[in-house]
């Protein structure tokens, strides 16, 4: 009996071992097959873009293809989803927006994932929005714009893609800041908001930078100011919504993150963020990344305390508009 308790307890020993051994390798082997980024939006939207270019310079770096599946579907909730309850093996990883990683959450509390259910690679870029008007509301720039919506309380209203999209959630900054009384329209994505500004059915809208710059250029639509701290590097000749006293702590942007599922074993986080790293180093991706209207992170930064801060934020614009599904 003896015997067959220390033979037992080898086998159990030497088992444990191999599959030590066994991870070992295959975090040692990584990547050996092709990788598949999961994008939550349709072909075409910032995120795409992004993620996208990230991709391809990942490809280049870890010698396989990076293969992007879009998965679109409740703002970037059905993708996170996914990833989130994938295997931590480093063959499913995401690039996703704040809309998804942190803002979702807070609105919808059915959700079946937070953030602590993924494993932060790190900051890819980010963008500011902009705020503009419509020829029809025939203002010009943020002082304007203020003396209007104040002359109608409630009678003018501002659109977005979306009810608790970053877009939305930037659009409740400004009314809080200024002390704003306007009404928030949701559309179905930015094509549909779009249409209406340049048609003068809505007087204010809010834009990512890079989908709102083909109207602001063609005159069809003013630009009031962009929503981070400083100017856009990018289009320096728009004031940012800072620089008006009523709007000083307006600071909002969308963000993109490459994450993977959580308990993703260190050697392949090292691959993937010595990957990506390197890719943000990169002249050439970067000078692409500008021409999108996006600025690459700092490689230093910290993207879960980043994140952490950036969900304390939406926490109190939530509240303050009382925003929900």
């Amino acid at each position: 009996m003896q015997n067959r308790s220390i033979l037992r307890r080898t086998a159990l020993a030497c088992g444990i071992a191999l599959l030590a051994a066994g991870s070992a390798f295959a975090d040692a082997s990584y990547p050996n097959k092709p990788i598949t980024m999961v994008i939550g939006y349709p072909p075409g939207g910032s995120t795409d873009l992004v993620g996208r270019m990230v991709g391809t310079e990942l490809a280049n770096r870890l010698g396989q293809p990076v293969v992007i599946e879009n998965l679109g579907g409740a703002g970037g909730a059905i993708a996170a989803q996914k990833v989130a309850k994938s295997a931590p093996d480093g063959y499913t990883i995401m690039v996703g927006a704040n809309n998804e990683l942190a803002i979702a959450r807070l609105i919808n509390k059915s959700l079946k994932y937070t953030i602590k259910d993924f494993t932060a690679i790190g900051m890819v870029a980010s963008q500011p929005l902009v705020l503009v008007a419509s020829q029809k509301a025939g203002v010009k720039n943020t002082d304007e714009f203020i003396a209007a919506v104040a002359k109608a309380p409630g009678q003018t209203s501002y659109g977005s893609s979306g009810v608790g999209t970053s877009l939305h959630l930037a659009g409740e900054l400004v009314k809080e800041q200024g002390k704003l009384q306007m009404t928030h329209i949701p559309y179905r994505g930015v094509a549909p908001l779009t249409t209406d500004l340049v048609g003068n059915n809505i007087e204010y809208g809010m834009f990512v930078l890079s989908s709102g710059l083909p109207q602001i250029q063609s005159g069809k639509v003013i630009a009031l100011g962009t929503t981070e701290a400083k100017r856009s590097a990018i289009t320096p000749n728009i004031p940012a919504l800072a620089e008006n006293p009523a709007f000083k702590n307006v600071d909002i942007s969308v963000w993109f993150a490459l994450m993977a599922p959580p308990n993703l074993p260190k050697p392949i986080q090292d691959k993937l963020k010595k990957a990506l790293n390197d890719t943000l180093a990169s002249a050439e991706f970067r000078k692409k990344l500008a021409a999108t209207g996006s600025v690459v992170s700092d490689a230093k930064l910290d993207t879960d305390k980043y994140i952490a801060s950036e969900i304390a934020k939406y926490t109190k614009i939530v509240e303050f508009a009382k925003i929900e599904e």
